[in-house]
């Protein structure tokens, strides 16, 4: 037997507190780099193509007709604008939409519009900018259209571009500010790797404004109080290529203390980070994949730590069992069990109901999932010994239409 109590949030989950404490746990490279202001890593083209393209093989027409608004990406740096504008008319957009960020630490590396730095006198920071495409041609008549085309239509129209001054509140370019959120209200999809410090509020954003998206953020972001409910309540998921490590662009000033995480390509510097995720509302066919199990009696005699143990353990303060791992989710349980946050990007809502999180039952939120002969406190969390990651309380979709026909 043993206590779910406070199985702790492998980064953060006090719901207390919220976004505070979200940003306080996140792993310390970007805790590091928003102290010292340097929140930015760039995508890297053929993570941004590999993962687009899963939609399209799920439907042709996900991104078709759409205005698609890049609102976190510096035109003709960001990889998020090459691949839209490079691939603008096989995708079928309607038009596309990227704004910089005033200040930018890269803005103007690629190709350099007058707007960057018209009337900046001594400051050497280049302005934030929108470029908004509708139409993609061959401009140099070479018979194909490509990036290199963007670019010249650009440097011929001006009126395709536009400085953007902010509000007061917020500098010229950022998500938040006034001339942004209404680019985003005229959006139908928005797509960017928004700065990670700021995950919770450029999704509270997107769900103010009811926006499809597909967006990259850290697995810590499924651990705040903000975030994990919309996934519960599938007004979120994971997109498709996910975990493992991705490489991003930094800027050339940007300290990288581990030697293994960086890297340099043609005078070009990289800092590779795990456990990043894809974040979208849009539908794609890995979602609806069934997960393969075995059953209660296969696991304990086949599977892993479960090898040879008479049956899985019980929570001695909630009605569900323990599993490990995913791959120890028994086919023939119809109750509530606890899996690792990791297995959000197994999740497929028509094989399995999130009940909720460990935490989220100490809080009370659901009363029934306690055991009512339990006597003790819900705020210590052992296994063997051992403080425990967190836990998200899952059962099988069956189990729920069961419950009711019975009823």
């Amino acid at each position: 037997m043993v206590e779910l109590g406070s199985l702790l949030w492998l980064h953060s989950l006090i719901l207390t507190n919220g976004y505070r404490m979200a940003k306080k746990t996140l792993n310390q490279s970007l805790s590091a780099a928003k102290a010292a202001k340097k929140d930015e890593f760039y995508t890297q083209y053929i993570d941004i193509q590999k993962e687009v393209e899963a939609y399209l093989e799920y439907d042709m027409d996900t991104f078709r007709g759409k205005v698609v608004y890049c609102n976190c990406d510096d035109p003709f740096e960001s990889n998020f604008f090459k691949y839209f504008a490079a691939n603008f008319n096989k995708l079928g957009l309607k038009r596309l939409v990227t704004t910089s960020y005033d200040g930018s630490p890269i803005a103007g590396r690629g190709t350099l519009f007058e707007e960057y730095h018209a009337g900046n006198g001594k400051r050497r920071k280049p302005k934030a900018l929108a470029v908004v495409l509708e139409h993609v041609k061959d401009e140099d008549g070479d018979g194909a259209t490509d990036i290199t085309d963007v670019e010249l239509f650009l440097k011929r129209n001006k009126a395709a571009r536009r400085a953007l001054k902010g509000d007061g509140t917020y500098p010229g370019g950022d998500f938040r500010s006034r001339e942004c959120v209404e680019l985003l209200k005229d959006a139908d999809l928005i797509v960017t790797n928004p700065p990670f410090s700021l995950f919770r509020e450029f999704v509270a954003l997107l769900m103010e404004n009811d926006k499809k998206f597909l967006v990259i953020g850290n697995q810590s972001a499924l651990t705040v109080s903000e975030i994990f409910p919309l996934v519960r309540d599938n007004k979120m998921w994971l997109g498709v290529d996910n975990g493992g490590t991705k490489w991003f662009e930094v800027n050339d000033d940007y300290d990288i203390k581990t030697e293994s995480r960086k890297k340099v390509i043609d005078g070009t510097k990289y800092f590779s980070m795990g456990s990043i995720m894809w974040y979208t509302n849009l539908d794609h066919g890995r979602r609806h994949q069934k997960l393969p199990l075995m059953t209660m009696a296969e696991n304990l005699k086949f599977a892993g730590k479960l090898k040879g143990k008479k049956s899985y353990e019980e929570y001695d303060n909630y009605r569900a069992i323990e599993v490990g791992t995913y791959k120890a989710i028994p086919s023939d349980f119809d109750g509530v069990m606890g899996v690792p946050i990791t297995f959000i990007d197994k999740y497929n809502p028509d094989q399995f109901e999130i009940v909720g999180s460990d935490y989220e039952v100490k809080q009370g939120l659901h009363p029934e999932l306690v055991k009512d002969d339990w006597t003790g406190k819900l705020d210590r969390g052992y296994l063997g010994g051992k403080r425990k990651f967190a836990r998200i309380l899952i059962r099988h979709r069956r189990s729920r239409i069961m419950k009711r026909t019975k009823q």
